[in-house]
C-alpha cells in the first residue's frame, strides 16, 4: 500500500521504459522496485515465450540471492501466465536446462552458470528487452567483472536496463557507463548510512575466548527470537552452530563450503521457525531476506567496513525494529574503528553481557583504555658476565678434554675418506 523511497523513485521511472541507476541499500524494496515495471510491461504486451530465449534477464550475486529474487517474481506475478527459468551454479543443468527450452519470459541467473549455458547454445539474448543488474557492488567482491562485462557484450542494443547497487565505487560507475544509456540516477541513501534507521547497533568488547559464553547468555534475554550470527571464515561458523547446538540451541550454520541443497534446506528451516539461529559467513550478507530477525551478532568484526552495513541490514527489514551487536576483540579494534569512521559515529557500548574489565584493559564503559606493553627482555649481550653468574654451566663446558677427542675421533670416522685425509 505504501511504497518505500526507491520503490517511490524507481516504479514511475521503470513504467516509462528509461534506464535506470539505482543507490540503495539492502532491505529497502529493491526487488519490487524492478519487478512490477517488469510483469506490468510483460503483462500488457501478453507476448508467447520462445525456446532459449528470454524478454527479461536478471542477475544476481548468490544463489540465495537469486532464489528469492525468482520467488519474489512468481508472487508479484501469480495472476499472469509468466514463465520463469532460474539459472544458478552448484547444482545439475538438467532442470535449468529443460525450463529455457520450454520457453520462459523471465531468466533469473548468477552470472557463471549463465556464461556457461550460454556457451553450449542452450539460452540466447537477442530477443531481452529489460536487462536487470542487482547487486552490483557485491558481484564486483567476488570477482565477477569479467562475466559482467562478457554478458553485456552479447545484450541487444535496443533494451531496459536497470542498474542497482547499495554503494558506488569507480569500477562500478564505469560499467554503469557502458551498460546504461540516458539513465534516471536515484539516490536514496547515501553510502555511510545503514538500511533503517530502527536498527539498534551496540558493541561489546570481550576476549576472543568469551566470544561463544557470550552468544550463549544473549539467546537465553527475552525478545531475542530469531538471530543470524556472522563469522569470518567458514570453520568458525561450524564451530559456533555445534556448540549452540550442544547448549541446547537449534542452530545451522549456512556457507561456501556447504551444498546448494543443503543452504536451501538451512534457509527454509529459518524462515519457517524450525531453526532459531543461522550462523553465516559474509556469503549470506546480501543474499538473506526474510522477516522477522530480531538480531544480527557479529561474532567477528568484517575487514571491510561495508561489509557490516550488509550484515545488519539482514535486521530491521521493512521498517521493523531490529539489534544488531558486534562482539569487538583485542586484535579487532582497528576494524571497529573504520566502520565507526564509516557510520561517522561511535557504536554504543553495551550492558549487561560479559565481565565489565577484560585482560585488554577496558573500562567498565567497554571503551579500550590504554593499552599495556610487556616489559622486553633484556638481552646479554656480555658473554664473560653470563659465564661469571650463579647459573649452572651448560654441560659443554663440563666435558673433559679426553672426551672431547672422543667426539672428534667418531666424527671423523663417520666421514668420507677423502675428507678424512683432508
Amino acid at each position: 500500500e505504501t511504497p518505500t523511497p526507491i520503490q517511490a523513485k524507481a516504479l514511475p521511472v521503470g513504467l516509462q521504459g528509461r534506464d535506470v541507476l539505482g543507490c540503495a541499500q539492502t532491505g529497502t524494496g529493491k526487488t519490487a522496485a524492478f519487478a512490477l515495471p517488469i510483469l506490468n510491461r510483460l503483462g500488457r504486451k501478453n507476448r508467447k515465450s520462445i525456446s532459449c530465449r528470454p524478454y527479461v534477464l536478471v542477475l544476481a550475486p548468490t544463489r540465495e540471492l537469486a532464489i528469492q529474487i525468482d520467488a519474489s517474481f512468481s508472487t508479484y506475478g501469480r495472476h499472469l501466465r509468466l514463465r520463469q527459468a532460474l539459472v544458478y551454479g552448484g547444482v545439475g543443468q538438467g532442470n535449468q536446462v529443460r525450463a529455457l527450452r520450454k520457453g520462459a519470459h523471465i531468466v533469473v541467473a548468477t552470472p557463471g552458470r549463465l556464461l556457461d549455458l550460454m556457451g553450449q547454445g542452450h539460452i540466447c539474448l537477442d530477443k531481452l528487452s529489460v536487462f536487470v543488474l542487482d547487486e552490483a557492488d557485491r558481484m564486483l567482491d567476488m570477482g565477477f567483472l569479467p562475466d559482467l562485462k562478457r554478458i553485456i557484450h552479447q545484450l541487444p542494443a535496443e533494451r531496459q536496463s536497470l542498474f542497482f547497487s547499495a554503494t558506488l565505487p569507480p569500477p562500478i560507475v564505469e560499467l554503469a557507463g557502458d551498460l546504461l544509456t540516458d539513465p534516471v540516477r536515484l539516490d536514496v541513501k547515501p553510502e555511510s548510512t545503514t538500511s533503517a534507521d530502527e536498527i539498534e547497533q551496540q558493541v561489546l568488547f570481550v576476549e576472543r575466548g568469551a566470544k561463544q559464553r557470550v552468544v550463549t547468555q544473549l539467546l537465553d534475554t527475552p525478545g531475542v527470537d530469531r538471530v543470524i550470527v556472522f563469522t569470518k571464515t567458514k570453520r568458525t561458523a561450524n564451530v559456533v552452530a555445534e556448540r549452540l547446538a550442544r547448549s541446547g540451541v537449534k542452530a545451522t550454520a549456512i556457507h561456501g563450503n556447504k551444498s546448494q541443497n543443503a543452504r536451501q534446506r538451512a534457509l527454509e528451516g529459518f524462515r519457517q521457525n524450525r531453526v532459531r539461529v543461522l550462523v553465516a559467513t559474509d556469503l549470506a550478507a546480501r543474499g538473506i531476506d526474510i522477516d522477522g530477525v530480531t538480531h544480527v551478532i557479529n561474532f567477528d568484526i568484517p575487514l571491510e567496513p561495508e561489509a557490516y552495513i550488509h550484515r545488519i541490514g539482514r535486521t530491521g527489514r521493512a521498517g521493523a525494529a531490529g539489534t544488531a551487536l558486534s562482539l569487538c576483540s583485542r586484535g579487532e579494534r582497528r576494524d571497529l574503528l573504520a566502520i565507526e569512521r564509516l557510520l561517522g559515529c561511535d557504536l554504543p557500548v553495551a550492558e549487561g553481557f560479559g565481565p565489565e574489565q577484560d585482560a585488554g584493559g577496558e573500562d567498565r564503559g567497554g571503551r579500550p583504555g590504554p593499552s599495556k606493553k610487556r616489559p622486553r627482555r633484556r638481552r646479554n649481550v656480555n658473554k664473560r658476565s653470563s659465564q661469571d653468574s650463579e647459573s649452572p654451566p651448560s654441560p659443554r663446558s663440563e666435558a673433559s678434554p679426553t672426551k672431547r677427542k672422543r667426539t672428534r675421533r667418531a666424527k671423523s670416522r663417520r666421514l668420507p675418506k677423502s675428507r678424512q685425509a683432508l
